[in-house]
């Protein structure tokens, strides 16, 4: 790069690096319209050059590691508006959070591509951007020349409790349940379905019976040929190959949201490694005492037991470690607690980054904010991506003991269940009533033993039933 020359070189007018950045997107070269620029050479004469000006694309940012597209939740700004560097342009709903993206250039927003509600790819051109007022229409005749085989898809409508809302007879509450082909055959030949009797399973109205209706000769199928006497005994075969059950009347198919996808795709992921669970009940007298006393100061139970649970980490770093290439692991230097949140429409993991380290009041101001952005779906990648260790109560729903999926990356996640009062004996046979819950850890068997995972929860049972160090 020649920053010290004193001339503009061809290489410099189009370096990619000088280009627009929205969030983690990369842009390509710029797209050119013409300005003037007056500057000075090393020689006494004054020179005019044309350079060339851009209309930058903006592009659909990649907002985290797993993040393949992204929908358009809203436009901040509207189309000829001013930008000035910072300004938030535009809502992206990714995989995990719906986050604003920033420019960081003055400009104007000259055209938008995709629309609110539509998807794109990661990378994909979603505006452009004028660096001035005068370029804003040449940008406009520029998006609207894009090739209509763009990459945007319209993200699909909210599933309705009936497979065909718009057939609805008007005769009584009678439903009309068509296959997906015959909606597509009535629409094609402007056939109300409402009208055709179907008879097919339950009613349903199938191809046959809209083309009937429509006076077409129903498409026959010839018969496949009779097998041949040495493709007879595999039956087997055959039966591995029969279709899925239709669905019931009255079923409708929801497709997954961007985040349920995630979750979806990290659970297959997660089949993948080997993993072994082992449980160990906990007394919580003490944690119990303890919680009563911090609890007006804002203290949370999760608090506490991410706490626990990274100070005893930290005894035990094999259980923080990570393996994700099967070949290799890694032993984090960090200790960050991820914790399951259950939210509208899925679920995501906020991170408690260095758990062990943390005041337990300062950990708890801390979750409380993560809760808020988790639920506002604006959390960062980095407050939900950065995990080592993963916790999952259920405790407060009553349940006293369950299994929890090992996320991808990670070498354990604890699963704790109720506390509940629980008749126990000591070693001189006397009875008494104390308060315990069961912790079940789940891990990667790759990297953690059975001996590494029953010191680990030993040393966590000790600090729980202990738990002053916890306030330290």
């Amino acid at each position: 790069m020649a920053a010290s020359s004193s001339f503009l070189s061809t290489a410099s007018l189009s370096n990619p690096k000088s280009t627009i950045s929205f969030a983690s997107s990369v842009s390509p070269a710029p797209i050119p319209s013409l300005r003037r620029v007056v500057f000075c050479s090393p020689f006494s004469h004054r020179r005019v050059m044309t350079v060339r000006s851009k209309i930058r694309e903006i592009f659909m940012p990649a907002l985290s590691s797993t993040m393949t597209e992204g929908k358009i939740v809203s436009w901040i700004k509207t189309e000829g508006e001013k930008l000035a560097k910072g300004e938030s342009v535009v809502v992206v709903e990714s995989d995990k959070a719906d986050m604003d993206v920033e420019t960081f250039y003055d400009g104007y927003l000259a055209a938008i591509v995709v629309g609110e509600g539509e998807t794109a790819p990661v990378g994909a051109a979603i505006g452009l951007l004028a660096e001035t007022e005068a370029e804003i229409e040449e940008a406009k005749n520029k998006a609207a020349s894009k090739p209509s085989s763009s990459a945007v898809v319209p993200s699909p409508p909210p599933a309705t409790s009936s497979p065909a809302p718009a057939a609805a007879a008007s005769d009584g509450p009678r439903k009309t349940v068509a296959t997906p082909h015959a909606k597509k055959l009535a629409k094609q030949h402007k056939v109300d379905i409402g009208s055709v009797a179907g008879t097919g399973p339950f009613g349903r109205i199938t191809a046959s019976d809209v083309e009937a209706a429509a006076g077409i000769a129903p498409t026959v199928t010839p018969p496949p040929p009779p097998p041949s006497p040495a493709a007879a005994p595999a039956p087997t075969a055959k039966a591995t190959t029969t279709s899925s059950p239709p669905l019931l009347p009255d079923a409708s198919i929801v497709p997954f949201t961007a985040m349920q996808s995630a979750v979806s795709k990290n659970m297959i992921e997660s089949l993948s490694v080997p993993t072994f669970r082992v449980g160990y009940p906990v007394n919580t007298d003490a944690l119990d005492a303890l919680y009563e006393k911090v609890k007006p100061k804002g203290v949370t139970m999760t608090a506490l037991l991410a706490k626990a649970a990274g100070m005893a980490l930290a005894q035990h770093p094999v259980v923080n470690a990570s393996c994700k290439d099967g070949k290799s692991f890694s032993y984090n230097s960090n200790i960050n607690v991820a914790v399951a949140v259950a939210i509208n429409g899925g679920l995501i993991t906020p991170v408690l980054q260095d758990a062990d380290k943390l005041d337990l009041y300062l950990l708890s101001e801390k979750w409380k904010e993560l809760v808020g952005k988790a639920k506002s779906k604006q959390l960062q990648p980095h407050e939900y991506n950065s995990g080592t260790f993963t916790l999952s109560n259920l405790g407060m729903f009553g349940v006293d003991r369950f299994d929890a999926i090992l996320p991808p990356g990670q070498g354990a996640i604890m699963a704790v269940g109720a506390s509940k009062p629980t008749v126990v004996a000591d070693k001189d046979g006397f009875f008494s009533v104390k308060n315990k819950m069961l912790v079940n850890v789940t891990a990667d068997h790759r990297i953690v033993y059975g001996a590494d995972l029953a010191a680990f929860l030993q040393t966590f049972a000790k600090i729980v039933e202990n738990p002053d160090s916890l306030t330290l």
